[in-house]
C-alpha cells in the first residue's frame, strides 16, 4: 500500500499508516496496530495521540486480547465523518451511490443516458452527483467506474460500449460538479473495494474474476494492487478454453469471452431451446435439470474452472473472489466448474478459495467510491 503525505492526516509515513490500519481494519486494538506495523508502544502512542486529539481516530472501548492484564483499547475512524460518491457508467445508464468513509451505502440513485454523447453523459453525471449529494450532510470526493481503458487525470482513452476515444472525463465532471473526481477502469474500482473493505482485506495476495457483458480479472500482491497501461482492454477475455468452442468477435477459437460472457451462455441456450431466454432464465432452467440448458451451463462452468485453475496456477493467490451481473453461474454450475479446475490443476495443490460476491450493481458502485476515498485519504 503506497504511502504519500495525505491531506486527511497532514502527515504521511507512519502517521497515515497508523491511520489506514485504523480505517481498514478497525475497530482495532493498539497492540494490533503495533503488531502489524512493527512499531514499539511508545512510537504507537507518538502517532496516535496528533490523530486522536484532530478527531480523526476515536476511542470505541476495550477488548480482552488473552494475556494477563488490563484489555486493549479499541481505536476506531468515525465512518459518517465524510461521504463519497460512487459511480458505474454503462452503455444506458448512470447508477450511483452515497456512501461513507469505510464505503458502506448510504443512498443510491440510477438514471437512463439520453445520449452518449460526453457533453450529455457528464451532465447526467453531475446530476446524480447533485441528487445524491443532497442527500447527505456533504461530499468530499467522486469516483466513477468505467468499462474501458482510461488513463491519468481521468481521460477515457477507449470506451467501446459508448464509442468514446480520448474523452477527458474527468475534468469535465470536476468542472462540473466541483469534486475531486476520480475515474478509472471499473474492474480496478471493483478490486480496490475488495482489497480494502471487502473479501480482500487482510489478503495480501488475492484475484478478482468478474463475469457479465465482460470477463474481468484484478489481482492483488504483497497489499499492492496490479495495474499497468492496459489495464481496462480485458486481456483475460482472450484467454483459450476450448479449442472446440465458438468463435468470438476477435476470431479467437474457444476463448473466455465466447464461453463465459452473458451473451454467450445467453446465445447458446436460445439456439438450443429454439426460444429468446435472458441470462436468469438460462441459469434457472439448468438448475431445474432443464437437459439442453443443464448442459450448456455446465459446459460454461467447465471453462470456468479452467480459468480458475490458470489463474491460481499462474499467480497463486490466497483467495479467488467471483463477482459481476453474471456470477449466478458460480452456484449453477459449482460441480462443473469443480471439474474444469481438477482437469487442470495438480492434485496436490492447495483447494482454491472461492468467495462469491452477490454480483448486483451496487458492488461496481461501491468500488468507484473506494476510488474517491483513496483519492481523499491517500491524496492520489
Amino acid at each position: 500500500m503506497r504511502i504519500t503525505t495525505s491531506p486527511w492526516t497532514h502527515d504521511g509515513g507512519a502517521s497515515l499508516a497508523v491511520a489506514l490500519e485504523v480505517l481498514i481494519h478497525g475497530p482495532i486494538s493498539r497492540s494490533e496496530i503495533a503488531r502489524r506495523l512493527d512499531l514499539s508502544a511508545g512510537s504507537l502512542t507518538r502517532l496516535s495521540t496528533p490523530l486522536i486529539d484532530a478527531g480523526l481516530l476515536v476511542e470505541v472501548g476495550e477488548r480482552a486480547d488473552g494475556r494477563a492484564g488490563r484489555p486493549s483499547r479499541l481505536l476506531d475512524v468515525v465512518p459518517s465523518s465524510r461521504h463519497f460518491i460512487g459511480m458505474k457508467l454503462t452503455a444506458d445508464e448512470v447508477l450511483g451511490v452515497v456512501t461513507d468513509l469505510r464505503a458502506t451505502v448510504l443512498d443510491s440513485l440510477t438514471v437512463r443516458l439520453d445520449s452518449r454523447d460526453p457533453d450529455s453523459v457528464a451532465d447526467t453525471i453531475a446530476g446524480v452527483a447533485r441528487t445524491l449529494s443532497g442527500r447527505v450532510d456533504s461530499v468530499t470526493a467522486l469516483g466513477v467506474g468505467i468499462g474501458g481503458l482510461v488513463g491519468e487525470h481521468g481521460l477515457v482513452r477507449s470506451a467501446p460500449f459508448l464509442e468514446w476515444s480520448d474523452v477527458p472525463l474527468g475534468p469535465m465532471l470536476e468542472e462540473r460538479t466541483g469534486l475531486p473526481t476520480v475515474v478509472d477502469n471499473d474492474l480496478v474500482a471493483f478490486t480496490e473495494y475488495e482489497h480494502w473493505f471487502g473479501a480482500g482485506r487482510g489478503v495480501n495476495d488475492f484475484a478478482v474474476l468478474t463475469l457479465g457483458a465482460g470477463i474481468g480479472f484484478g489481482l492483488v500482491l504483497h497489499d499492492e494492487i496490479v495495474v499497468s497501461d492496459d489495464s481496462g482492454i480485458g486481456l483475460v477475455g482472450h484467454w483459450p478454453l476450448d479449442p472446440y468452442g465458438p468463435v468470438c468477435p476477435s476470431g479467437h477459437r474457444g476463448c473466455a469471452k465466447s464461453v463465459l460472457e452473458q451473451g454467450a451462455i445467453v446465445a447458446n441456450v436460445s439456439a438450443a431451446l429454439g426460444r429468446p431466454v435472458d441470462y436468469d432464465e438460462a441459469m434457472a432452467l439448468a438448475a431445474d435439470g432443464e437437459p439442453a440448458a443443464k448442459r450448456l451451463v455446465d459446459d460454461a462452468g467447465r471453462g470456468l474452472g479452467t480459468l480458475l485453475a490458470a489463474i491460481a496456477n499462474l499467480t497463486t493467490p490466497r483467495l479467488i473472489v467471483l463477482g459481476g451481473e453474471g456470477v449466478g453461474l458460480v452456484e449453477v454450475a459449482r460441480d462443473a466448474i469443480q471439474e474444469g479446475i481438477a482437469q487442470h490443476r495438480d492434485p496436490r495443490a492447495t483447494p482454491l478459495a472461492l468467495v462469491s460476491t452477490p454480483g448486483d450493481n451496487t458492488e461496481w458502485c461501491r468500488g468507484a467510491a473506494v476510488l474517491a476515498i483513496q483519492r481523499y485519504v491517500l491524496d492520489r
